[in-house]
């Protein structure tokens, strides 16, 4: 008895498949003709602060692919939609001067994330300023049981701190113990590892978005 050519027209139009090749093949072709887009991905909204010079707005661009010609340091603040390929990270970056500072906690609110980026060749001064303004962002109420992603950044300059220097001289063992946070150097030569430390962050996101709820 000859097999029966029984055509399956898919809804989208895709090319036949003729039954001889038995109902689980149909349902695999049919899985792959018929497959939507795949789903968006997600989004998170994270804040970015820093003084003044320590390099955010340049590492945003970057990351964007912008033209290093048209990058003009943020003075108020500014919103990046920075892609990777799990995640859409729409980063607020907030200015970094004096002036400004005073008012970064205003643009807190709705944050699921924090980059704090900190120039590790500064002067003595501005890196006790900056230990202080991450201090209050680790222990703000509306940032504190958020993940925390620390670029310490111009470690191309011969004056730049270690990784180890920073940790101990900003007191993150002690200040920052039960919270989730990532400690990273970085410079704009090395933007692979700049990525990198990204993923590390969206990795501690989407660990919160699967934490069960507490009663």
């Amino acid at each position: 008895m000859c097999a029966m050519n029984v055509e399956y027209k898919c809804p989208r139009s895709c090319v036949p498949v003729n039954s001889f090749w038995g109902e689980k093949r149909n349902k695999c072709f049919r899985a792959l003709c018929c497959k939507g887009p795949p789903p968006p991905r997600p989004e998170y909204d994270l804040v970015c602060i820093g003084l003044s010079g320590s390099g955010k707005t340049t590492l945003l661009s970057q990351l964007c692919s912008e033209s290093p010609e048209n990058i003009v340091s943020t003075t108020g603040f500014s919103i990046k939609a920075v892609p990777f390929q799990n995640a859409i990270l729409n980063v607020k970056e907030l200015g970094g001067a004096d002036n400004i500072r005073k008012y970064w906690s205003r643009y807190y609110q709705g944050s699921q994330g924090v980059i704090f980026v900190l120039d590790s060749a500064s002067s003595e001064d501005d890196l006790e300023t900056a230990r202080n303004e991450l201090h209050s962002a680790l222990q703000h109420p509306q940032l504190c049981t958020l993940p925390f992603l620390i670029l310490a950044n111009h470690q191309d300059k011969p004056a730049a701190r270690s990784v180890q220097e920073i940790k101990k001289y900003f007191e993150l063992e002690p200040l920052a113990r039960g919270k989730r946070w990532i400690l990273k150097p970085c410079s704009l030569d090395d933007m692979e590892a700049v990525k990198d430390s990204f993923s590390l962050l969206i990795n501690l996101l989407e660990e919160r978005d699967f934490e069960p709820s507490r009663m």
